[in-house]
Parts: C-alpha cells; structure tokens; sequence
C-alpha cells in the first residue's frame, strides 16, 4: 500500500537523522500517514514531527516540532516514494510523490493483473458474512437484493485483503413461518386436486404458491391426499423446501451471488445444539421462568430494555433460541474470528441482545456487528414500482435482474451506505448515457480495450519494454495517482463495512482516464515510444477499472 511505503520512508529519514546525531535518542512513534483535507497540499501528510516533539520533550529534550519536520525531510530516503515534502503550519509534513517513482508503477500494476489492490490485512483470519437469510417460504422480495449485493460485495473487499471469508446463508427452516408455509402448501395442493381445503388463516397468498404446489402434483400425484393431513404437511416440508431453495439460488446467482454454505435451523435441533445451549444458560443462571414462558436474561449482559423469551408458555422454541444456537455454533464450534451479519434496519433492536448473547457464551461482543441496511424504493416513471408485472402481488429480486440487469442492480444498490434509502430509477439504470453511472464506467472499461484492440495484441503490450520515465504529462501522473488509491479504497469499504465509495471511485477512475484519453495522444505512429508507455498506461487502467468492478460483482465488458 502506498501509504506503507510513505509511513517505511519516514521511519527510515527518523532512524537516519538520530543516527548522525541531528534527533536526540528517543523511542521512535508510530508514524500516522494520512491523505490532507485539501488536494493542493500534497498527496499525504503526517503530524509525526509533534509526536516526536513531545516524545522529546517527555525525554528531557525539548525540540521544536517545525525543526524536526525539516530534520525529517532532509532524511528522506532519494530512491523512495517520496519526491518532496513542505513544512506546514505548526510541523505538519505534506508529502508528495515521486514522479520517477509513480511512473514505475504503471508496470507493476500490470504485472499484477487481477491481484492489483489486493494487500494482506487480514493475514488469514477467518471471517463470516451471513448475509440475505431470508425464510424459506417463497421468492425473495425486491428489496434483499440490497443486502445480497452488500453482503457480497463486502466480502470481496475482506477477500481482497487477506481475509479467508466464508459466505453463509442461514435457513429459517424450524419456525413458525416455515409451519404456516407448509400448512398453506398442503391447502394449494388439495385444492388443486379438487378437494375443498381452506388456506390457514395467516397463510401465504402469493400466486407462487400455485406453483410449488404444481410441481408436487406433477412429481407425486395425490399421494399425500391419501394420509393423515398432519403428516402429509410434515412430508411436504423437505419437499417444498427443496423447491425454495432452488429458486432463491437461481434468483441470487442471477446476482452473481453464490453462498459458500447454506446453514439450516433445522440441524441446531436435529444435533441436540439447542438444548445443550439452554441447559448451559440455565446452569449459568442466564435463565428465568416468567409467565409461563422461559426467558434469557439479555438485561443481565447488556442495556436492554427487557429480557427475552426462549421458550414460549406452549413449549415451543422462539427464532431467539436457536439464534443464540447458531452464533455459538459459529465462534466457538467453528471458530470463526468475527462475524457479520447483514439485516434490514428493522431488526435494530436485534443488536443489543445479540450483544448479551455473546457475553453468555463467553465471547467478545466486539466481534459480532449486525450490519444494518434501509430500504429500497424502485421507481418508474417518477411512480414507486410495488406489485410483480407478472404476478401482481410480490416483485421479486429476478424479476428485477431480468428488466435490468445484474450489473445495474448491484451498481445502483452499492451506490449508497448502508443506512441510507434508496431510490433505484428503474429507467435510468438501463439509459446508455454518462447519467447512468454504471454505464459511464463500463462504457469507460469498452473504449480502453478498443484503444488496445487497435494498438495490437493485450499481452504484447504488457509485456513491451515501454520506457515508462516519457510519462510525465500532469494527465497521466493523475490517473496513476488514481489508480494507486484502489488498495485504500479497498481499506475504507472495509473500515466502514460498506463498499459504496467503490462505486464512487470506480466512477471517478473513469473521469481521469477519459481526461487522460483526451489530453494525451495514446497511439502516435510519430513517437512510437511514447505509444508504447501510453499503451501500457492504458492496460494499467484496465486492470484498475476490472478489478474495482470485480469487487462490486458488475461485468467489465470489452464492447459496448
């Protein structure tokens, strides 16, 4: 990462400088490396200068912060990133860099392909995204794709960092949900087969539910007409639930999202899990009987507002009882070192009792974050978009993706933080023009590979002896400034557990190298050795362009 080589030099012209005397022995701070609020002040700065300064004068030495700074940069290593540096204000250092420096690295980024911006944070640490999650009770609705595409996108973020991250969706395949949905199945199914079956009284009325109960007939006939009803409702389950699942994994891999695991409810119980956990909270003193019910004492670990029911006055399990299941089946049975899970922002009132859930099973808190997201709004026409075309009743994530498109979908739903609504214009998202965003840097990717189309074979040019020190035009030093920004974009989505500035810089690396473009020849028969740097420029700019859209799961393509 840049800043790493900055904050290594530094370190460097500080060791130097107390080596031959000009700083009195002190233990070395930590060098924080930082870009300034404004551009005209360089591309980094540090304050390093007055941490040494108090350091020194903690020491017995007092110095002056500004004379350090000038002590420092007279240090600076000749062959590093730096180029040059200004003292400002108090003893703040503004760094800039090298143009030698940054025009070297238009070949490394080549060389790095698909690794470009990848850098190893997390040194292996093994992370879990749980994300989507819905019930498995029919398609899922419009408005998780937002938490399919943050989910996703995010772990390709802590997976170009280093992390080893697994993706997981949790099936809700034991509550009272899935029971009225296998309820209300059973009623489609018999009335199809002509019997007079009424739909439970809170069942599922989606039109989907004709359909699964087609594909039962179609495989099995009136078989389950012959049997008590109970057990034909408990036979369709793994049935039906198959069916589901199949469906929301062709719906989110229309997304492009895929799910390293798909963890079911349903073994938390089979396993004996559950049970193990309620005896162990109960011998913790964690549980109370109340009103007939059995309650965790959440007020116990954490401030909440009340406690929380486990099991129901009629004996049943609540979702909170395996929820509390789950999570230490996650830390301490598998072992993971933090977890995310991704829920709609009404589920905020999940976030401190999952807290106290944690301090029970002996974990840091700390190392679950429940991730919350706000609403989409799709809108047409200037008019909010409500009801399925096809079904009129629920507008689904593939629905969506089939009018749209995979990359205007997951573009538009990234292009915000997490907390914030949104509004998807449903008409601008398929506009082939510079309004539409992902258009714009898609477009952007398609005229670099013509650009090397034309110029001759991709590989050549990577791997042509250009004379990179002829990149010395202010248009292309800016685009490889730009360019070299990706690993802390990458850092930021991460910090912020949101990869929204993505889309924001993927948008902005377009504008440079359309700037670039515009203001540099890049093939000139005249100045062939100039052509071959500018070229290789441009191939850097394509593997930047790729792999920013690759974190966000949009398509680079090579022609538009």
């Amino acid at each position: 990462m840049v800043r790493d080589e900055i904050r290594k030099a530094i370190t460097q012209a500080l060791n130097a400088a107390q080596q031959d005397g000009r700083l009195a022995p002190f233990a070395l701070p930590a060098v924080d490396v930082q870009r300034p609020k404004q551009a005209d002040h360089g591309d980094y700065a540090t304050n390093v200068a007055m941490v040494a300064a108090a350091a020194l004068k903690k020491a017995g030495t007092p110095a002056n912060p500004r004379e350090i700074a000038q002590t420092i940069a007279d240090h600076v290593p000749a062959d590093g990133p730096i180029g040059s540096v200004e003292i400002a204000g108090p003893g703040f250092i503004n760094i800039r860099l090298a143009d030698r420096w940054l025009q070297q690295q238009t070949r490394a980024i080549v060389a790095e392909g698909p690794e470009f911006g990848h850098f190893n944070r997390g040194q292996g640490a093994r992370w879990m995204v749980e994300f989507v999650s819905a019930n498995p009770t029919g398609p899922i609705h419009y408005g998780g794709a937002r938490n399919a595409a943050l989910g996703d996108s995010l772990a390709n973020c802590l997976s170009a960092a280093g992390y080893a991250v697994s993706r997981e969706f949790y099936v809700n395949d034991a509550g009272t949900q899935f029971n009225i949905f296998a309820a209300t199945l059973y009623a489609r199914y018999a009335q199809l087969l002509g019997r007079d079956e009424p739909l439970p009284a809170d069942g599922y009325q989606g039109e989907y539910m004709l359909g699964y109960a087609q594909n039962i007939i179609a495989e099995y006939g009136d078989r389950f007409l012959q049997m008590d009803k109970a057990d034909a409702i408990e036979q369709l389950k793994p049935l039906s639930e198959a069916q589901v699942l199949t469906g929301l994994e062709q719906e989110l891999g229309s997304m492009g999202v895929y799910f390293d695991r798909w963890f079911h409810e349903q073994d938390l119980y089979a396993s004996g899990l559950v049970q193990r956990i309620l005896d162990r909270l109960q011998a913790q003193d964690d549980l109370v009987h109340k009103d007939g019910a059995l309650w965790f004492r959440a007020t116990k670990y954490a401030k909440v507002d009340k406690d929380e029911v486990v099991i129901r006055s009629s004996g049943a399990p609540t979702y909170f009882a395996s929820d509390i299941a789950y999570h230490y089946n996650k830390f301490v049975e598998r072992g993971f070192e933090r977890v995310i899970n991704v829920l709609a922002v009404d589920h905020q009132g999940h976030v401190p009792r999952m807290a106290a859930v944690m301090s029970a099973i002996g974990q840091d808190p700390a190392k679950l974050t429940l991730l919350l997201y706000n609403l989409v709004r799709l809108v047409r026409d200037g008019q909010e978009v409500r009801m399925s075309k096809r079904k009129g009743n629920l507008l689904t994530i593939g629905e969506v993706v089939e009018d749209v498109g995979k990359d205007a979908v997951r573009f538009n739903l990234l292009s915000r933080s997490p907390e914030s609504t949104i509004d998807f214009d449903l008409d601008l998202a398929i506009q082939e023009s510079n309004d539409n965003p992902v258009f714009y840097v898609q477009y952007g990717h398609a005229r670099i590979c013509s650009i090397l189309a034309k110029a001759g074979d991709e590989q050549a040019i990577a791997s042509a002896d250009g004379d990179v020190t002829l990149l010395t035009h202010p248009a292309e030093l800016t685009l490889l400034r730009k360019l070299l920004e990706l690993e802390e974009q990458i850092e930021l989505a991460i910090d912020k557990l949101s990869p929204h500035n993505l889309t924001h810089y993927a948008v902005a690396l377009t504008q440079v190298f359309n700037a670039f473009y515009r203001d540099c020849r890049v093939i000139d028969p005249d100045r062939p050795a100039l052509s071959q740097a500018r070229l290789l420029l441009a191939r850097a700019a394509q593997v930047g362009l790729q792999n920013v859209l690759a974190l966000l799961g949009v398509s680079a393509p090579t022609s538009m």
